[in-house]
């Protein structure tokens, strides 16, 4: 176990909240809302664009990571290490995790900053990275992880299905380095496919597809679904993901006080849970209130779960999440 404790958290979503009905009326699209709030439990979102705020990724990280260091009640010059997990950054460069030391530093400092990007996995890899970054260097005794998505940016006008599902959002957790093992980062498994790379993402804007105005014209820009997801994808994977992680701790299900997973299927959620034989009390969904929000839900959704007292200091915690690629990761600590 690492000496690793999460000494505070903050999260931040733009704007008032968008109903599915009022989506409806700001976009002028039509979903099936029903199915959108019965089947994956969203009934609202956050989303810049539609609210007419005039923030975006870095906006985001910035607001959630300063929340988390007032909790952390820390200065952010004292941090010593910076990861930004998204795949919806502020830019292709810079890196948003520079935008956001200069933001937060506000000088040229000794502090390593830089992006993660495993799409929706982002969070729990930037997670684990930053713990044994921390962990084994001797001049680190603060790290900032944030975990941000800024989706909607990217979807094109005509996008039912972005519309309906993806929201705006950021989570941050301030990571503090113990002299003691009083809590602690267990560690993590990652898997990747890499052969799943072309059924969704932004696949204009880098090296390989430069945006022409051809390509807009032929709507080939921003958000695009290029081939069905396998629809019984993360109901397989994050039962896996957590047998590997009690296996390789030498852990059970019914040792985790808390579990979270990727806030984009609540029916998902609660058929993951029934397979690892354990109630929802032992789990927290936001989506209700906040969308699917990629990187960001993960932190999103272990603050609420500390502010409602689901999650207690003590507390062992499993955090599970996947995204387009394909890429999961997966994390066990104590609160």
């Amino acid at each position: 176990m690492l000496p690793i404790k999460i000494k505070g958290t903050g999260i931040y979503a733009p704007g008032e909240a968008i109903c599915n009905e009022e989506l409806k009326r700001l976009t002028g699209i039509d979903f099936d809302a029903e199915k959108t709030e019965n089947k994956l439990g969203i009934y609202r979102r956050h989303i810049a664009r539609l609210r007419g705020v005039n923030e975006s990724t870095a906006d985001f990280a910035s607001k959630a990571a300063e929340a988390a260091i007032s909790d952390a009640g820390i200065s952010a010059k004292d941090i010593g290490l910076i990861i930004v997990a998204t795949d919806t950054p502020e830019f292709v460069s810079p890196s948003t995790a520079i935008l956001v030391q200069g933001r937060l530093q506000g000088q040229e400092k000794y502090t390593a900053s830089f992006d993660v990007n495993a799409s929706c996995a982002s969070f729990t890899i930037a997670l684990d990275l930053a713990a044994h970054q921390l962990s084994s260097r001797s001049d680190l005794k603060y790290a900032l992880v944030v975990g941000v998505y800024n989706m909607p940016a990217f979807i094109r006008a005509d996008d039912a299905f972005g519309w309906s599902i993806f929201a705006d959002g950021a989570g941050a957790f301030v990571l503090e380095k113990m002299d003691n093992t009083s809590g602690g980062y267990l560690g993590g498994v990652q898997l990747t496919d890499g052969t799943q790379w072309d059924f969704i993402g932004i696949y204009a804007g880098g090296s390989r597809n430069q945006i022409t105005h051809e390509m807009l014209e032929r709507g080939q820009y921003g958000l695009q679904n290029l081939k069905p997801l396998p629809g019984d994808r993360n109901v397989r994977l994050w039962p896996m993901i957590a047998q590997s992680i009690f296996e390789k701790y030498g852990m059970k299900a019914s040792d985790i006080d808390h579990f979270l997973f990727t806030q984009i299927n609540r029916s998902v959620i609660e058929k993951v849970m029934v397979e690892l034989g354990e109630p929802m009390t032992k789990t927290t969904c936001i989506m209700q209130d906040y969308g699917y929000t990629g990187s960001g839900c993960i932190p999103m959704a272990f603050h609420i779960a500390v502010q409602q007292g689901k999650i207690k200091r003590g507390h062992r915690v499993m955090m599970i999440a996947s995204g387009a690629g394909l890429a999961v990761g997966g994390n066990v600590l104590i609160y």
